[in-house]
């Protein structure tokens, strides 16, 4: 089931958020576990008995951590952490990397005259994304920042709350924890505050993302014999449109989710393409994600405290993890190295902040954002091949213009779409308009709460009702 779907939009939505509302406070959590189930064995199937076999290891080593039990066996509990972490991984390994990975060994094999048995898994929806909870979730308690939930149904709604489950945002036990045993009493402010939340992340999905996506895939399908300078930068530039509408999109749909249901998720995004260093970029674009590794992997290597040799490791490390959490490709894997190396290479030099005068912030900008989109070829591109092909014709004017598949696909409406989703990038870095259109009473957020849910909301429900929505993006990750 997807957010963009009638089946959620016309029935599970209106259904949930009226059990909440009508039910007694009490059942929230309930209620929100149920559903959450319903709603992820929809898309998963079988798949449900993966994430229910991990929440319960997880539940039950949870409970086991709590420090006040472990005053003389802090060894033992420390070997219990190591080894439910060990097991969150491996699962998430299995699942999403053992295909990729038997792959090469194949090359190999094949290199010498041989052949290795090739692991063809399906990919559990949210694998990544409910691991990272789990980890976070024993780790804070470990760690004593917060205690181990013995209601099994609050742990169920962390791990499995919906609107969080499959894409994010990351949300971290510490965020949370206070609250899951809170039964809010405003549930009709919360619903205001939340909807016009939720209806911007539809706007910006199905008006300019799912409408962007015809264009960028004949793009990135067109034959290295084909390509062209014209369609190599179109298709750049349009997947990093796409790809932020689709993902803060989404980010905006499950926060609005979140916050009618009682909860206040963390935010994902404060308009990254705004950024002046890639080390900027990186504090706005996916900041759960950029969060939990900073949290759980870069600070306990040593962060940037034991010298510049050992920050640029784990910087090293950070990355190469990000990229290979994306995706089991070599695409992810060069993509999260060429974001790293830029964070080092900045660090190395000074480059890490932002310039004093605006001349200089000007051009600092516009060079991040063309590296931001050179970085995205990668990660789009089905292979290495295809990416360094089109990144080369990138550098490469020629006046050979569109293909005809591409000048096809690049319709009136879609060139206009374009264009106006291009006024992200010269918007400043303040306010961030989601958070500004859920809490902000200003004349401003008025306005834009006014057309998100009148004209906005009206051609979005015609595009769902049209059937012209796509997957979300980051559902395969």
């Amino acid at each position: 089931m997807s957010f963009v779907s009638p089946l959620f939009l016309w029935y599970f939505m209106p259904a949930l958020l009226v059990a909440v509302l009508v039910l007694p406070r009490t059942w929230r959590n309930g209620i929100i576990a149920v559903a959450s189930f319903v709603f992820y064995a929809s898309g998963a199937g079988a798949f449900l008995l993966l994430l229910l076999g991990c929440m319960v290891v997880n539940y039950f080593v949870g409970i086991a951590l709590e420090p006040n039990d472990w005053e003389r066996r802090a060894s033992l509990r420390k070997r219990l952490l190591i080894g439910v972490i060990c097991f969150d991984v491996a699962m998430l390994v299995i699942w999403k990397y053992a295909g990729f990975a038997t792959q090469q060994f194949d090359y190999l094999a094949r290199v010498f005259g041989g052949d290795f048995p090739i692991v063809h898994l399906a990919l559990p929806i949210g694998i990544s994304f409910f691991t990272f909870h789990h980890i976070s979730y024993v780790v804070d308690i470990y760690r004593g920042e917060r205690r181990a939930l013995r209601n099994p149904v609050s742990f169920v709604t962390y791990i499995a709350m919906f609107p969080q489950l499959v894409a994010g945002p990351i949300v971290r036990y510490r965020e949370i924890a206070d609250q899951l045993p809170q039964i809010r009493s405003h549930r009709l402010d919360d619903i205001a505050a939340g909807f016009p939340r939720f209806a911007l992340g539809l706007c910006k999905k199905t008006i300019i993302a799912d409408s962007l996506n015809p264009m960028v895939e004949a793009c990135f399908r067109t034959s290295p014999d084909n390509m062209t300078f014209g369609v190599a930068w179109l298709g750049a530039v349009g997947y990093t449109l796409q790809l932020f509408f689709d993902f803060s999109g989404y980010s905006d749909m499950a926060i609005g989710l979140g916050r009618m249901l009682g909860f206040r998720l963390p935010e994902n995004f404060a308009r990254p393409y705004s950024s002046v260093t890639v080390t900027e970029f990186w504090r706005r674009w996916h900041m759960s994600l950029s969060r939990w590794f900073r949290d759980y992997v870069y600070i306990p290597l040593g962060g940037n405290r034991r010298g510049a040799a050992k920050t640029y490791r784990n910087l090293c490390i950070v990355f190469v993890l990000t990229g290979l959490w994306h995706g089991a490709n070599w695409t992810f894997l060069v993509w999260g190295c060429y974001h790293g190396a830029l964070l080092i290479i900045e660090r190395a030099f000074g480059w890490d902040t932002t310039p004093a005068a605006r001349l200089p912030r000007l051009g600092r900008r516009v060079l991040t954002l063309v590296l931001v989109v050179f970085g995205w070829v990668f990660f789009k591109s089905p292979d290495l091949t295809h990416a360094l092909t089109m990144i080369g014709h990138m550098f490469l004017p020629d006046f050979s213009g569109l293909t005809d598949v591409v000048s096809s696909a690049l319709t009136n409406q879609r060139l206009v779409i374009l264009l106006l989703a291009l006024l992200v990038v010269f918007l400043p870095a303040d306010p961030v308009t989601g958070p500004l259109l859920e809490s902000s009473r200003g004349k401003p957020a008025t306005s834009l709460r006014i057309g998100v849910m009148t004209v906005g909301l009206a051609y979005a429900a015609i595009l769902v009702a049209n059937g012209t929505f796509s997957p979300f993006l980051y559902y395969q990750f």
